[in-house]
This record gives C-alpha cells, structure tokens and sequence, in this order.
C-alpha cells in the first residue's frame, strides 16, 4: 500500500513549499481577529511561516502575510509570531 501524501504548503516570507507540520499556521477569523493556530484546523483564512525568524523578517519586509490576507496586518501579528518563534 503506498504511502499517504503529506499536504505542502507555501512560506509567506521564503516562499518555499514545505510540509503543513513544519510550518506555523497564521489564520484570520470570520470575525476579522488574526490568531496563530497551533492545530493547523481553526477555522478561518489560513497563511503559512517556516518557523525561522528569517523567514519572518522576509514576510515582514516583502508584505507576505499581506498578499496572503488581501489587508493590512498591524504589528502586534508580526511580534505575537516572534514571540512564538522563541517559545519552540
């Protein structure tokens, strides 16, 4: 039997594809509010960083999450992942 595909995903700042497990999930909810999702399933628009800081230095300069989300993401997004980065 073969093996199961593991979904890719693309990096917002390298833009590289790379499988969903090791990236971190940024999702906007139906209410607007930006969260990161650990689980990989909230619900909600979904965009993708590899979990290294130049990866989200790179979105943060070439408006990756921007493109992604089609609006303006506020700073506290951008520190509230760095934060996240630090913790893992």
């Amino acid at each position: 039997m073969s093996e199961k595909k593991k979904p890719k995903r693309r990096c917002a700042g390298c833009g590289e594809l790379k499988d969903k497990k090791e990236l971190i999930r940024v999702v906007r909810t139906p209410e607007g509010i930006f969260t990161i999702d650990p689980t990989g399933k909230a619900a909600g628009r979904g965009a993708y960083i590899c979990r290294d800081a130049g990866c989200l230095e790179k979105a943060r300069k070439n408006h990756g999450l921007e493109r992604s989300f089609g609006q303006k993401i506020d700073k506290d997004v951008y520190d509230r992942l760095a934060e996240e980065l630090t913790n893992q």
